[in-house]
């Protein structure tokens, strides 16, 4: 399928308000009469943090609402402050990427002291009362679905495996349990460095592992771009042979699928989950929907279904 039919499949998700106009005003008759205003509070400048920003952004446009940003830029005591302005400037509910789980405590009593709304992306506490809602990729799904290949490709036999993780937050610490916990008996996993998000010091880490560990054969990155730099480090030492399983879907990743430089990677759509964050959030607003938590669905993409993937980004105008 061409690229630009997965961007109509991955779009759909932002539609279901858009086709109503539920994105007008709130039913709650204490609110203002004009557009729902939304705080979006993103948590970095990866990437990733881009593409779902842009997500966010344009979502909230197509369903006649109005969206302010802010960006905690890796910070907890930044993202406190950040909720809490937006708290300030009356928002109508909050949009948050956490930087982390241990910084959600604050941020949310702060936002029911205050009594805005608060919606969460990737990540929820145990207790759910307080929040308006989340939405969230299955995070030790994912690491599980490439466990899964690995343990089909090994076939029963003896291998050793290799971790090349991300900054050490609890989302990165989610992806890796999933692979690790849900290996089979007979792939142990020899090593484990974090890879920060960077390519270059993804590169640095994977050197250091191959050159310990020369007889791996699997490496678990947790996503594309780092995985690049893996990749680049394997081949330099003579381990063209490792086979690498990885996160995102990105159009870069997908070629180097069919090219056969990664095994397997696992679809996790940011452009899905700012779209949903935004149509999720405005119809908790309105009471048209009553579930808390809903869901990104992630899958395994292999070179035989890379054109089928979603869409990571839309970066289109």
């Amino acid at each position: 399928m061409p690229i630009s039919s997965r961007r109509l499949l991955a779009t759909g998700v932002g539609l279901g308000l858009l086709a109503t106009g539920c994105g007008l005003i709130p039913n709650d008759s204490t609110q203002s009469t004009g557009p729902v205003v939304l705080g979006f509070i993103n948590g970095g400048t990866t990437s990733f943090h881009t593409c779902l920003q842009t997500a966010v952004t344009r979502t909230t446009s197509d369903n006649l609402a109005k969206v302010l940003t802010a960006n905690s830029n890796g910070s907890k005591s930044t993202e406190l402050r950040n909720v809490k302005d937006m708290i300030a400037r009356k928002v109508d509910a909050i949009v948050l990427l956490s930087v982390d789980a241990s910084a959600l405590g604050a941020d949310i009593a702060a936002a029911h002291k205050a009594k805005t709304p608060i919606t969460l992306i990737a990540l929820t506490p145990s207790d759910d009362s307080d929040i308006l809602g989340a939405v969230i990729s299955d995070l030790p799904g994912i690491g599980k679905l490439d466990a899964q290949w690995v343990d089909d490709d090994a076939d029963g036999k003896p291998a050793e495996a290799v971790v090349v993780s991300g900054d050490g937050s609890t989302s990165s610490n989610l992806m890796v349990g999933g692979f690790t916990k849900n290996l089979a008996g007979n792939v142990r996993v020899v090593g484990n460095e974090r890879g920060m998000f960077d390519r270059a010091t993804a590169k640095a880490a994977a050197a250091g592992l191959i050159k310990a560990h020369p007889d791996i054969r699997y490496a678990f990155v947790a996503n594309e771009d780092m995985a690049f730099g893996v990749r680049e480090a394997f081949d330099a030492a003579g381990a063209a042979g490792v086979k690498i399983v990885t996160v995102n879907g990105t159009d870069p990743g997908l070629a180097a699928l069919k090219d056969g430089k990664f095994a397997a990677t696992v679809s996790n759509s940011v452009q899905d989950l700012g779209a949903l964050a935004v149509t999720h959030t405005l119809s908790l607003l309105r009471k048209d929907e009553k579930t808390k938590i809903a869901h990104i669905d992630a899958r395994l993409v292999t070179k035989d279904n890379a054109d089928t993937a979603p869409v990571y980004c839309d970066t289109d105008s």
